[in-house]
């Protein structure tokens, strides 16, 4: 295995990872968003507020997208497989 073998390869795992986490991540960013602007201008300052809506959304976008997620990861997983032959 050379250099640029394991460097596409681990640039496509860290693409992978960013581009699965991203729906996630970026709608939880946004609810957050909302929720503190909803904070600041009502000032009500309760913890719980932003916590558990967060985690809600989160858990929904996981629960939606992991048919999607499970797709991505089974084809980067066979990519890896069908390279072993060729590493020597």
């Amino acid at each position: 295995m050379n250099i640029d073998t394991l460097s596409s390869l681990m640039n496509d795992g860290i693409i992978l990872v960013l581009t699965l986490s991203l729906p996630s991540i970026g709608l939880g960013l946004v609810i957050g968003l909302i929720i503190a602007l909803f904070q600041a201008l009502t000032q009500i300052q309760e913890q719980s507020l932003t916590f558990v809506p967060k985690m809600i959304i989160v858990m929904l976008m996981l629960m939606i997208t992991m048919a999607w997620m499970a797709s991505q990861l089974v084809a980067f997983c066979e990519k890896l497989w069908v390279m072993i032959p060729s590493l020597r």
